[in-house]
């Protein structure tokens, strides 16, 4: 079993077992005893630290995976190990007399009429500056194809460490207070343990040079830095459009189903933390037909992945929103099946946007997500005043969808590949297929029972033209693995 494929498989466990925790955190433990306001305060203010972190990392964890395969020497490799975890020390010493100044007024902006965000000035940005740095940490694990630990680090711990707050908290042992101490507590101590097992990987030697194409880096960082702030303001502003514009009701219905629908997209993010630094690595290299190789393999593993994950979310929504039995929550049924399938979209160009990231044209995506944004806003304007929460998701949908194309068609312009073969076209009908055949099945005697039955037989009718028509040797790879232990 190859690299990708083994490492992958450890990943998606690792998000699917985060998936789960959070799901529980999200919908039982904090609506049930410390309440919304309670959840609404952490949310936000960890929502708010990640808004605040790509200005501190600049997007030097994208720089080091983009650089290092194409440093020749260990001097060089070290040199640019050193810049990435000092260079985010210079935006703190610029940052922190900004923030100093200004924090009640940064405060204000972004809590509100809340007055309890006041009472953490400095949580904000603290756990945005070990949120930082844990993603440098993690770029260093990965460039040296060791993601397993780091990603588990990345999805898994925070979740897990919410959930401990919050059994605390309902016990009373800890108020909000010692919860909020704490959590900051636990996000530096998951900075320490990565940081301590990435110099146990790999321990650089002192340069105290910096980098000979620091000015190549430094533009390639802005780039991505502000091509991921164009991104994260795709990402939130279908839901702060929706408030001012419905109410906030229909944000959590939104936030809820948005939350169903990623599960689509957990494989790829699985898979990609390994995936980038090969691409990196291909590219720098100039192995077009290897490049080739890896992105069409990774687009009918995530076909395949992602499908079958489709297929068992959209099938099962209507029992699964009986079993959530909040009021109001299933008029987002159709938001979930409407943004997985632009989620799957995505998916299906396998590492597409790591080649384009990793390459000489990754300024297209700053230009492409600029455009991006300018649609979301048009479109989220006028479908949610004409169609609520179905028009969000569906202005959603158009914006996925116009971006993957121009990313398509600048990769088949300039490297003459694309992510799609007969594999593709055979994965898409199955896919296809098995929903019409599944969907008109009724719920049985439970909720519970019915997702059961049905995901087990979508995964059998899943299973026969995967092995009948092998769409993947890494897959099969698997079974083959798990029937011989």
């Amino acid at each position: 079993m190859g690299i990708i494929a083994k490492q992958s498989i450890y990943n998606v466990v690792s998000i699917g077992l985060a998936f789960l925790i959070g799901a529980l955190n999200m919908v039982f433990l904090y609506p049930t005893y410390p309440g919304k306001e309670f959840q609404g305060l952490i949310v936000a203010l960890l929502a708010n630290s990640n808004l605040i972190q790509p200005f501190i990392s600049f997007g030097v964890q994208h720089t080091l995976i983009k650089f290092f395969s194409d440093s020749k020497t260990k001097q060089e490799r070290d040199r640019l190990l050193w810049f990435v975890l000092l260079f985010p020390l210079l935006i703190l010493i610029l940052i922190l007399p900004v923030y100093y100044t200004y924090n009640e007024s940064i405060l204000k902006f972004v809590s509100g009429s809340s007055n309890t965000v006041g009472r953490f000035p400095f949580l904000i940005l603290l756990v945005a500056i070990a949120t930082a740095y844990f993603e440098i940490f993690f770029s260093w694990l990965r460039v040296h194809l060791q993601s397993v630990f780091g990603n588990f680090l990345k999805e898994v711990y925070p979740r897990l460490l919410t959930f401990c707050l919050l059994i605390a908290y309902i016990i009373g042992w800890i108020d909000l207070d010692v919860f909020i101490n704490y959590l900051i507590l636990g996000y530096y101590l998951r900075l320490f343990i990565i940081a301590v097992y990435s110099f146990y990987v790999y321990i650089p030697s002192f340069q105290f040079k910096i980098p000979s194409n620091w000015q190549t880096m430094l533009r390639y960082s802005a780039l991505i830095f502000l091509s991921g702030a164009a991104a994260s303001f795709i990402l939130d502003i279908d839901k702060s459009m929706i408030f001012a514009i419905t109410s906030d009701e229909n944000v959590a219905f939104y936030a809820v189903a948005l939350y169903i629908a990623a599960v689509v997209e957990a494989p790829g993010r699985a898979m990609f933390q390994i995936t980038s630094p090969l691409v990196a690595k291909a590219i720098n290299g100039n192995e077009m037909s290897r490049l080739e190789v890896l992105l069409k393999k990774s687009s009918t593993n995530l076909m395949v992945v992602s499908g079958l994950a489709f297929l068992i979310i959209n099938l099962n929504l209507l029992d699964f929103y009986e079993i959530i039995n909040q009021e109001g929550y299933a008029s987002a049924l159709s938001v979930v099946i409407i943004v997985s399938l632009g989620k799957y979209f995505s998916m299906s160009m396998g590492c597409l946007n790591n080649i384009i990231s990793n390459s000489k044209y990754y300024s297209y995506v700053f230009w492409f997500s600029i455009s991006s944004a300018i649609l979301a806003v048009v479109l989220n304007y006028y479908f949610i005043k004409a169609y609520g929460i179905i028009g969000a998701a569906t202005a959603t949908l158009i914006v996925i969808v116009f971006i993957n194309i121009c990313k398509i068609i600048l990769i088949y312009l300039v490297f003459k590949i694309h992510p799609y073969d007969g594999k593709s076209l055979s994965i898409a009908a199955s896919i296809f297929l098995i929903y019409g055949i599944v969907y008109s099945i009724p719920t049985l005697i439970h909720p519970m029972i019915s997702i059961l039955a049905r995901s087990l037989l979508i995964i059998f009718l899943f299973g026969i033209p995967l092995f009948v028509f092998k769409w993947s040797a890494d897959i099969e790879a698997v079974f083959k693995r798990l029937k011989g232990n």
